[in-house]
């Protein structure tokens, strides 16, 4: 199939792409990467009579430290993020999570701010970002605009953004000592399989023991999901298996899988508690190594 006829537009500045985002509204799709929407608009899921490039706004295309935070910009290739030397020592499991995408070739246009945008239930870096406390960024006519990311998308392809809205950046804090966070993700193959499940941890530890604790799910719910019961049941624990499968137990309770050509409801349910107890091994190591 084609990708339909549309108007191709190139803005120079972030404040023109959001001007023709305005004026065009839901008849317009702004494109970064592209390997989300153009799959969209050739299979005809989606419909546009304008697309509204931003490969010319290099603003977004950094990453940067200020603060301690990591600066990750909108339009930077998930490949260079997970390459990054800044995002592999401050934030690790960032850098693991991509590294599971798709393949080579899809992590090279792929992006971040897209990942975000796109909305689906599977994306990988959302409920990773979640975990860590992440902000993103919003811009659009109406100026400049702080948003949590795990209140970013609000059900399957549907997020935040105003008509004219563009995310420009997500913010991952800095990392206090005796923290570790892990990733977790499992497909039924290697390469571009979607996932059938993900599990996204955040921990902080103090003398051995487990002071916070946060558990996000990926592709087995609406929206990055927040295992909260869960995350719960570890505060002021020692971590040991025993714990990590109370926790996963609970997690796999709290999923809201359904069943497609990937996996049943409880197959994915299954996935999550042996994902989480794995996850938080990990991320449990981490934090002790860095106290």
């Amino acid at each position: 199939m084609s990708l339909g006829r549309f108007q191709f537009h190139q803005p120079s500045t972030t404040s023109e792409a959001c001007a023709l985002g305005l004026e065009y509204g839901r008849q317009s799709a702004f494109l970064a990467g592209g390997t989300e929407l153009l799959v969209d608009l050739r299979s005809g899921r989606k419909k546009v009579d304008h697309v509204i490039s931003l490969d010319g706004l290099d603003e977004l295309k950094n990453i940067t430290i200020e603060d301690g935070a990591l600066h990750i910009g909108a339009l930077v290739p998930l490949s260079d993020i997970a390459e990054s030397e800044a995002v592999q020592s401050r934030f690790p499991a960032l850098s693991n999570a991509i590294e599971t995408m798709a393949g080579r070739q899809i992590r090279n246009r792929g992006t971040m701010g897209g990942n975000f945008c796109c909305g689906v239930p599977c994306s990988d870096t959302p409920p990773i970002a979640c975990a860590a406390a992440a902000e993103v960024v919003l811009v659009g006519p109406e100026g400049t605009r702080t948003v949590e990311a795990q209140q970013f998308v609000l059900a399957p392809r549907v997020t935040v953004l105003n008509p004219g809205e563009i995310l420009t950046e997500i913010r991952i804090p800095e990392q206090p000592k005796g923290t570790g966070a892990s990733f977790k993700r499992f497909a039924l193959r290697k390469g571009s399989a979607l996932a059938v499940a993900s599990v996204s941890v955040w921990v902080r530890m103090e003398e051995k023991i487990i002071r916070e604790a946060r558990i996000f799910l990926g592709a087995v719910g609406p929206i990055p999901l927040p295992a909260i019961k869960a995350a719960a049941l570890l505060v002021d624990q020692k971590p040991d298996d025993e714990i990590f499968a109370q926790a996963g137990a609970l997690a796999a309770k709290e999923a809201q899988p359904i069943s497609d050509l990937r996996g049943s409801d409880q197959y994915r349910r299954d996935v999550v508690r042996v994902l989480t107890e794995r996850a938080l091994q990990q991320a449990c190591e981490r934090a002790e190594g860095s106290c």
